[in-house]
């Protein structure tokens, strides 16, 4: 049987003008901005107006550790909520943007697939409103100033050995990881080691992700740490007095980007991509206005639950006040057998032992959502037409033994209507369970204590190793009063450990934190575990080769 590609089913679709989305929602039009007909900003004073009206329920997807063999979280989060609005709910999504480095490296695309996806996906997937390239732009401007301060006298002493701020872009380019700067001559500036980290892993992702407006943004901006002086004194943004400049270039930015999937349910694509490397949600202010403008909020958060979700709740949730209505966990046969050792070329052939051996991924995943967050949860089981039925009536039968339901999804294949049955259960959830939501840890609890209890509790490790330099680094944040803020875990997604090779559900692990840094702009603080590097490289034969352009103007390889 033969398959259209997703960029084909996307080109074969009609959109509707994205003024009527707009108003479906009841935006006025004074308050959105046209980038063409199918996709516009808007104005964030809304979530001002109507403040006694009550928000939407928030469902949470997240998913298992991803696999090559794929588990679908966006393309789940796009027919769910297709299928709530065929049910005559009225649902608004909200999704993470696309990074140009991802798309053009190993994923091809980042907008959903089959029939759920967001479109226009080519403009989704490149270069949409503009947001990662402003956000780019006043990174980089952030690091001007820096060495043209140190150019012009330093007058704030800063040690050039010393500075953390590092220059950005939004392509995988191990090249670029570290360099040196600043050669030939006095006028070329002052020589030094420099880095690039990609434009999505830069701390100016998340204070755009996590601002509620554009005073708060500003703060958020004038408190980033840019290095320290020879005596290890911080020295911010603020000090520099770049703040206001940054502002300036992410004032659009900041505005939600409104779209719509392919049977026309609102959806609110704005920031946010990496959650192994950040924090790895969408904007604080998309969800916000998904939930205000709609009865239910249907958002993703990167990678499986022991990243993305994790990092939703203890720096998303606690900085919003949100609270999930209930959270969806997606998985597929093919990646459950694939962490049961099964090699990707066998995962089309019924292989129940190696199924089972891989399901304790799933459980695990499940039981921190259930009981270490207190969230009630569903599975949904993205259907592949490989799946047999004994395999899918295993995997029901472990998830019931937890007291979980687990639902087919069809939504790539049939689009809303494949929803159904999971959309069903998430109503029977937010309607049915009192939810006994906790963070994983206390903002009161010392830097250590909140690494080793994600460490702990989340990915099941025995303890945590920390370098000299990461031990070092923590005490001199503490004496900073930077303590109390939370911890934003950069781990690898593919294992609950911080070796990407250890699938399932691996015990008797420790996790090595080599290095921490400040995100004190954002409001979080950074562990580097394992090898996990903030500028990714190409593969070997990258998307690039297969992504081209028609003389009309057509794009195809985008998946």
């Amino acid at each position: 049987m033969e398959f259209i590609s997703d960029i084909e089913i996307a080109q074969s679709v009609k959109m509707i003008p994205i003024r009527e989305v707009a108003a479906s929602l009841g935006i006025p039009e004074n308050d959105i901005e046209l980038y063409g007909n199918t996709k516009c900003k808007v104005n964030y004073n809304i979530l001002d107006r109507d403040q006694e009206k009550p928000d939407g329920k928030l469902i949470l997807v997240t998913a298992i550790n991803p696999t090559p063999a794929g588990e679908g979280k966006t393309t789940t989060t796009v027919g769910l909520g297709d299928a709530l609005n065929k049910m005559g709910k009225k649902a608004v999504i909200a999704l993470r943007e696309p990074s140009l480095g991802p798309v053009f490296g190993i994923k091809g695309g980042a907008a959903g697939g089959g029939y759920a996806q967001v479109v226009p996906m080519e403009d989704i997937n490149l270069h949409f409103t503009g947001d990662i390239h402003a956000i780019g732009a006043a990174n980089n401007l952030l690091a001007a100033m820096i060495d043209n301060h140190i150019y012009q006298g330093n007058q704030l002493g800063l040690d050039v050995r010393k500075i953390t701020w590092k220059r950005c872009m939004d392509m995988n380019d191990r090249q670029l990881r570290y360099i040196i700067d600043g050669l030939n001559g006095r006028t070329n500036g002052v020589p030094r080691e420099d880095s690039f980290d990609i434009t999505v892993a830069s701390e100016v992702m998340a204070v755009l992700c996590l601002s509620k407006n554009i005073d708060d943004l500003k703060e958020k901006l004038q408190n980033i740490i840019v290095g320290y002086t020879r005596d290890n004194q911080p020295v911010t943004a603020g000090q520099l007095k770049a703040e206001g400049a940054m502002a300036a270039l992410l004032k659009d930015a900041l505005k939600p980007n409104l779209v719509q999937t392919l049977e026309h349910t609102p959806a609110f694509v704005h920031g946010g991509p990496f959650a192994n490397i950040a924090h790895g949600c969408n904007s604080l202010m998309a969800t916000r206005m998904a939930m205000r403008l709609g009865e239910y909020a249907i958002t993703e958060a990167g990678f499986g639950a022991d990243l993305g979700a994790e990092k939703f709740i203890d720096i998303k949730c606690r900085r919003g006040g949100l609270t999930p209505s209930a959270v969806v966990i997606v998985a597929s046969i093919r990646a459950l057998k694939h962490n049961g050792g099964v090699p990707r070329k066998a995962l089309g052939k019924e292989n129940l032992a190696a199924l089972e051996k891989g399901i304790p991924n799933l459980l695990k995943h499940i039981e921190n959502i259930t009981v270490k967050f207190g969230l009630p949860a569903v599975v949904a089981i993205n259907r592949f037409p490989t799946d047999t039925e004994a395999e899918l009536q295993l995997v029901e039968e472990k998830c019931r033994q937890l007291g979980v339901k687990a639902a087919l999804s069809e939504v790539w294949a049939r689009g809303g209507e494949g929803g159904i049955n999971l959309a069903q259960e998430v109503i029977k959830l937010t309607e049915g369970e009192t939810s006994r939501f906790r963070f994983a840890y206390e903002s009161e609890l010392p830097l250590k204590g909140k690494i080793e209890t994600i460490a702990q509790e989340i990915y099941g490790a025995e303890g945590v190793d920390y370098s000299p330099d990461a031990l070092k680094e923590l005490s001199r944040l503490e004496s900073f009063g930077l303590g109390k803020l939370p911890v934003c875990m950069a781990k690898t997604q593919y294992s609950l450990t911080d070796d990407p090779k250890k699938l399932g559900r691996p015990e008797g692990f420790r996790i090595t934190v080599r290095g921490v840094r400040a995100s004190a702009g954002a409001g979080f603080v950074v562990a580097l575990t394992g090898d996990i590097m903030t500028m990714p490289g190409l593969p070997k034969v990258p998307s690039a080769e297969s992504i081209d352009v028609d003389s009309a103007g057509v794009i195809s390889g985008l998946f």
